[in-house]
């Protein structure tokens, strides 16, 4: 049994890469850096039931030496007597590196026909693989994707969806000790919605339920009923993403054109044609870098120089700088990237087998 979200296409001949200075020979589904260096990462499982093919992650750890240990056994992770599959989509972890968030795709049996619904919701782990039980009840939020905490490392925001297939989100809020709690925002809806690094603070990108007005740029300030309306966009493709040091911020207006935005001097900013795809800051913010190819789909890596953001008036129109792209990794195709929060390594679950492998990250 599985759903759309949870069928995977057939795997592709391994790729004869550079000798990695780690690699984990698994079928990585998804993984994310801690900050002090650690991995998580979760492992496709499958097994049959009397009724079911299912599948279920398992979820690792692997220390900055490269120990491992695994943190959740995907068979033994159950919910109440549906049979269901999950696959973990995404992890995020706590400022403090205790805590772990993993967004779970999931598709339930409803009834005794087959019937199946499709889901998302996010488990709340300990790096010793506890489950953290909100307010003493389950360990797992539902309807709630894209997690991440705020700096308290007590207060969990997530998106829960507003309006379907996973178009707009809404903001959803709650807390280890106390649980669930209505957000200052509650009722306004987002295409995207990303922390600052170091506050309690947000940059979204919001548009009306109804989708008739244009996207708006917002900082939202997640404890409380306060925002600013930072500029209203041409367009919105997707890609949110806020850089390092969380003065920057950058986005696709449609599906060739990324925009880099001064979130101090938001009229600061800088158009480049590159194509859509999902793109890592640099740490000095000058250059990202670039998979050619949207989430969960495959593409060679580039970096891509970003020209000076500049002042822009009202109404002008906006140059679009096309940069050279330069590949690494002999332009060989990877799945997911992450750079290390040091700067000093590149991850990447390679194209076929979805193994992990970790180099020096290239200049």
């Amino acid at each position: 049994m599985c759903g759309r979200g949870l069928l995977f296409s057939p795997s592709s001949k391994a790729q004869n890469l550079d000798k990695p200075l780690q690699s984990i020979d698994e079928e990585i589904t998804a993984f994310a850096y801690a900050p002090d260096g650690r991995i998580v990462y979760s492992v496709n499982r499958k097994f049959k039931t009397k009724l079911y093919d299912l599948e279920h992650d398992d979820i690792w750890l692997q220390d900055a030496g490269g120990k491992r240990r695994r943190l959740l056994e995907g068979q033994k992770f159950t919910r109440g007597n549906q049979p269901f599959s999950y696959i973990v989509n995404s992890f995020r972890w706590s400022p403090n590196g205790r805590f772990i968030l993993a967004e779970l795709l999931t598709t339930t049996v409803t009834d005794e026909s087959g019937r199946t619904q499709d889901s998302f919701q996010t488990l709340v782990l300990d790096d010793s693989g506890k489950e953290i039980r909100i307010a003493k009840g389950d360990s797992v939020i539902p309807d709630a994707g894209a997690p991440f905490f705020l700096p308290d490392n007590v207060t969990i925001n997530c998106l829960s969806e507003a309006v379907t297939p996973r178009t707009l989100f809404s903001l959803k809020a709650a807390r280890l000790d106390t649980g669930i709690f209505k957000s200052p925002h509650e009722g306004r809806t987002f295409h995207d919605l990303l922390p600052l690094p170091g506050v309690s603070s947000a940059i979204a990108v919001e548009q009306d339920h109804t989708m008739t007005g244009p996207a708006r740029l917002q900082h939202l300030k997640l404890l409380i009923d306060e925002h600013e309306e930072l500029a209203t966009l041409d367009g919105y493709e997707g890609g949110l993403s806020v850089s390092p040091s969380g003065k920057k911020v950058a986005y696709f207006i449609d599906k060739e054109v990324l925009e880099v935005r001064d979130l101090a001097a938001p009229d600061h900013l800088a158009r480049v044609r590159i194509g859509l795809g999902v793109f890592h800051w640099s740490p000095d913010e000058s250059r990202i870098l670039l998979k050619r190819a949207i989430e969960k789909k495959s593409g060679d890596l580039v970096w891509i120089d970003l020209p000076p953001l500049t002042a822009i008036a009202k109404d002008h129109d906006i140059p679009i700088a096309q940069p050279e792209p330069r590949p690494i990794l002999h332009g060989f195709s990877v799945r997911d990237f992450a750079i290390s929060p040091d700067a000093r390594f590149l991850a990447v679950v390679i194209t076929g087998r979805r193994n992990l492998l970790v180099f020096p990250l290239p200049r």
